[in-house]
C-alpha cells in the first residue's frame, strides 16, 4: 500500500481530531456511559472525515477505501472502543448502502446530514434471537399503500439513543430467507418507533446501546434502499467495510496498548531495574507488534482489493478474526505487566481488555469468519441432498 502526501494529510487531520476533541473527554463520557454524538459527529463533518468515501453531491470526499482507512487506524488511537465504535456505524456500516444504492431523494434526505454530522446514522440488524444469524430475523415490513408498515424489534442497536434515522433490515416477503428482506431508512422519530433502557454492558461503555421496537411503524415505500429483496446482499456488503473498519482500528488500538505498557514498564522499577530491561517483557512486546505489523499488512492487501473492485469476503473474514483475537493477546499480555495498576477500572489496558471483548462477537463472531474463510478454501463439509 503506498501512501500520498494527501493521505498523510487525512492521518493528521484524524490525529489531531482524536487528540484534542475526543481523549481529553473520554473519561467523562465512559463515566456517564454516553457520549455527546451530535456535537462529536457535527465536528468531524465539518472537517470532512464522515464522508471520505462517499460521494461529492452529497458532501462526502469522493476518495477510494485506502483513505477512509488511514482516519480509522487513527481513530483507533482514541482511549477508549466505544466511540470509534460509533463512528464507524456512521461510516461503515449506516450508511455505505445508501449512499451506493439509495435513490437521489433518499440520499439527499439521509446521506447528505449523515456525512455533514447533522443526523446520527444507526444500523438496525440484529434481533434477540439473530445476531450472526442475520437470515433469522423476524421484523417484517408489510406494504400498505404507498407505505411500509415495520413490526418486529431490534436487539444491541449503537447509537440507538440518540440516532436520527436507522438502517432496518427487514422481511419484506415470505420468500427464501436470502432473498425475502430489504434495507429501508426509518426516522426514529417516528410513531411507533420505542427504545428500552440503554443496556449495561460489560465494555464499550461510552456508546449508546439499546433494544429498538418497531409497532406499527409506517414510512413510504420511497424509503427502500434500492430494490426489494436485495437487502441480505446489501447487508453482506456492507458488513466487509465495518470487518475492515474494525481490523483497521484494531491496528491503531493495539499499538497504543503496547506503546503505553512499554512507557510503564520504562517507569516502573523492580527488584532494581526497569520492568522493560526483563527480556521477558521487552521479547513480548516485540512479538506482539509483530503480529500487529502482520494484521495491518492483511488489512491493507484487503483494502487493495477493494478499490480494485475485487470479492474481499474472504480477506475481510480473515482481518476481521484476526483483529478480535490479536486484540484480546495484546491487552492481556500487557495488562499482566502493569501489575495491580492493570486491574484498575479506569487504565486504559484495562479498558482495551473490556472493549475489545466485543469484536470477536458483533459484525459476525469469529465461529462465522472461520465458516465464510473455510467456505472460500472449500473445505466445509459436503450437504447430504
Amino acid at each position: 500500500m503506498k501512501f500520498t502526501p494527501e493521505h498523510e494529510a487525512l492521518r493528521r487531520t484524524a490525529r489531531q481530531f482524536v487528540e484534542k476533541e475526543i481523549n481529553p473527554f473520554v473519561s467523562e463520557w465512559e463515566n456517564a456511559d454516553i457520549f455527546p454524538a451530535h456535537e462529536l459527529f457535527k465536528k468531524m463533518g465539518d472537517i470532512g472525515l464522515l464522508g471520505i468515501c462517499k460521494p461529492v453531491e452529497n458532501g462526502g470526499l469522493g476518495l477510494d477505501y485506502s483513505y477512509n482507512m488511514v482516519v480509522v487506524e487513527e481513530l483507533g488511537r482514541i482511549a477508549c472502543g466505544g466511540v470509534p465504535m460509533a463512528i464507524g456505524v456512521q461510516t461503515d456500516m449506516a450508511t455505505p448502502a445508501l449512499a451506493r444504492f439509495g435513490s437521489k431523494e433518499l440520499r439527499d434526505e439521509f446521506l447528505t446530514p449523515a456525512i455533514a454530522g447533522d443526523y446520527v446514522a444507526s444500523i438496525a440488524v440484529s434481533e434477540a434471537h439473530a445476531g450472526s444469524d442475520v437470515a433469522a430475523i423476524k421484523t417484517y415490513a408489510k406494504k400498505d399503500g404507498d407505505d411500509y408498515v415495520i413490526n418486529g424489534s431490534k436487539m444491541w442497536i449503537t447509537n440507538s439513543t440518540q440516532a436520527d434515522f436507522f438502517c432496518l433490515l427487514a422481511n419484506t416477503s415470505d420468500d427464501k430467507p436470502h432473498i425475502n428482506k430489504s434495507l429501508i431508512i426509518v426516522p426514529s422519530h417516528t410513531k411507533g418507533v420505542s427504545l428500552s433502557p440503554k443496556l449495561d454492558k460489560m465494555g464499550m461503555r461510552s456508546s449508546d446501546t439499546a433494544q429498538v421496537f418497531f409497532d406499527n411503524v409506517r414510512v413510504p415505500q420511497r424509503h427502500l434502499i434500492g430494490v426489494e429483496g436485495a437487502g441480505f446482499m446489501m447487508q453482506m456488503m456492507q458488513f466487509q467495510e465495518e470487518r475492515m473498519y474494525a481490523a483497521a482500528n484494531a491496528v491503531g488500538g493495539a499499538e497504543v496498548v503496547i506503546n503505553a505498557t512499554i512507557e510503564y514498564c520504562r517507569q516502573r522499577t523492580a527488584f532494581g531495574q526497569p520492568l522493560i530491561d526483563n527480556q521477558v517483557i521487552h521479547f513480548r512486546m516485540a512479538e506482539l507488534m509483530t503480529e500487529v505489523e502482520s494484521l495491518r499488512a492483511l488489512t491493507y492487501q484487503a483494502c487493495e482489493a477493494h478499490i480494485n473492485g475485487e470479492d474481499v469476503t474472504r480477506l475481510a473474514s480473515m482481518a476481521k478474526l484476526k483483529s478480535g483475537r490479536l486484540l484480546r493477546e495484546v491487552s492481556d499480555s500487557c495488562l499482566q505487566y502493569w501489575g495491580g495498576m492493570g486491574f484498575m477500572w479506569d487504565n486504559v489496558v484495562s479498558r482495551a481488555y473490556r472493549d475489545s471483548r466485543l469484536i470477536s462477537i458483533g459484525g459476525g463472531a469469529d465461529e462465522i469468519m472461520l465458516g465464510i474463510i473455510c467456505k472460500y478454501m472449500d473445505i466445509l463439509p459436503k450437504r447430504k441432498k
